[in-house]
């Protein structure tokens, strides 16, 4: 399984530290390579700017050079980087795409969706057979999309109601070749408890939801790689002298609002970084489908023109059903919404750390616009632009143990040029210039021309 220490990345760090090279005579750039010059390159790992050239060759960040360097352009494609700055592509932990084969025009369009906003690498959800094949399709570049890992088809009570059933699905979805196993709600403890050690026999790891009956504290000693949604966190801060039935939570824990103790989230936020769990917030999803705001009014946003309108209704109806409950209330979900804060802001500062992810295309998500308002979600929840881009950058590399998440020379081509500066507002993410997913570079013009098509798709619709 995946090592759970940050010693390697530390060692790669340092070792692949930014520099800049000076030369009497210009840089020769060979035929496939490209360069952003002149641009402000920013560190996530310190909040950093340098003024550099980027090149680019064979999917890779080939070398970083100082401004004072000449550019040979008689060969390769230059980009004039003046007065605009570079980040590392986003990942979007929590993502979802369709269960068709790989060159649909549907799967197409998705994937489409996130590279057009900066999303560089997915981590789907809800595993199928074809993502197998749309991974490698990805990985030879014969798909554009962005990096793209695959959890197992669902591992829940409906699908896995025995042990005896939890040890061959867990070995097949290994055996198929599935990166993670998706832990869905529903599953009996002594199921899950098997789940866990045939995972962990055949070494493969395992994120997602916390059944009601396995509760957030065995779930965190069991070691899941993420815990998504911030599931069963809520549950846990109800005291136990409450006696709740934990299938009466409601909505992650919604209808158990006003049981919660905060004083408790300390506890829960160290056994998180003791046994080195991730958390993916999607507090986006939250914002969009739980709070009190109008569905009607979420539905008239330009970025929905990107979906088809039964799916626009479908979001509408949705979201009104919800927030029409006679449990539900306006007040309640602020107070919600304010623990969830907590707690997201304690498991960024004194857990193990929080990865970027929206849940698209969830209600009123839409594939690679949804990271926008995930960013500003966590950022209303205390931190900073820098740490909210650390997320989906510089956490992503660590946690995978790869070379994507920074700017430096070896690591991915995974690039967004801005007009603007991110750290200072972090709505400058949106309407980038270029995406580079490595070494595809997608300028403007293409991505707006890209964008039109699939929008023309659905008012046709």
């Amino acid at each position: 399984m995946r090592p759970r220490n940050s010693f390697f990345y530390l060692i790669l760090s340092l070792s692949l530290s930014f520099s800049c090279q000076t030369s009497d005579s210009a840089f020769p750039l060979n035929k496939d390579a490209l360069v952003i010059t002149n641009v402000n390159i920013i560190d996530v790992e310190t909040g950093d700017i340098n003024q550099g050239h980027v090149v680019v060759d064979s999917a890779k960040i080939q070398t970083i050079l100082s401004v004072e360097t000449a550019i040979d352009s008689a060969a390769g494609t230059v980009i004039d980087g003046t007065n605009r700055y570079l980040l590392p592509g986003l990942a979007e932990m929590h993502a979802h795409v369709p269960s068709l084969p790989w060159n649909d025009p549907r799967m197409e369009e998705t994937l489409f969706l996130y590279l057009s906003n900066g999303v560089t690498t997915i981590r789907g959800m809800l595993g199928h057979p074809h993502h197998l094949e749309l991974r490698e399709k990805i990985n030879t570049q014969e798909a554009l999309g962005p990096r793209f890992y695959t959890s197992s088809p669902s591992i829940s009570g409906g699908t896995i109601p025995d042990v005896q059933t939890a040890r061959e699905k867990v070995r097949a979805c290994k055996e198929d070749g599935y990166d993670f196993l998706k832990i869905h709600p529903g599953l009996k403890m002594d199921v899950f408890d098997e789940v866990v050690k045939t995972a962990d026999e055949v070494g493969i790891e395992i994120a997602g939801h916390v059944s009601t009956m396995v509760g957030i504290r065995h779930a965190l000693e069991s070691k899941y790689s993420t815990i998504d949604h911030v599931d069963a966190y809520l549950e846990g801060l109800v005291p136990e002298e409450e006696n709740v039935d934990p299938n009466a939570n409601g909505f992650f824990g919604f209808y158990f609002t006003d049981l919660a103790d905060v004083s408790l989230i300390p506890e829960l936020v160290k056994m998180t970084k003791d046994n080195e769990v991730w958390i993916v917030p999607t507090q986006s999803l939250f914002d969009r489908w739980v709070s009190p705001k109008d569905p009607k009014l979420i539905a008239q946003e330009e970025e929905m023109k990107y979906m088809s309108p039964e799916i626009i209704n479908n979001w509408v109806q949705t979201k009104s059903n919800f927030i029409s409950d006679p449990q539900y209330d306006s007040a309640k979900f602020a107070r919600f919404n304010d623990i969830r804060f907590q707690l997201i802001k304690a498991l960024h500062e004194d857990g193990h750390g929080l990865l970027l992810g929206s849940d698209a295309p969830q209600v009123f998500n839409v594939p690679g616009f949804s990271i926008h308002h995930e960013l500003q979600g966590i950022i209303n929840a205390g931190l900073t632009p820098l740490e909210a881009i650390q997320t989906g950058t510089l956490n992503i590399g660590l946690f995978y143990q790869e070379q994507f998440g920074q700017i430096k020379e070896g690591f991915d081509a995974d690039l967004i040029l801005l007009e603007n500066n991110p750290l200072e507002n972090i709505d400058n993410l949106r309407n980038p210039l270029g995406v580079m997913t490595r070494g595809q570079w997608l300028d403007r013009e293409m991505i707006d021309n890209r964008l039109k098509e699939i929008a023309d798709t659905h008012s046709s619709n």
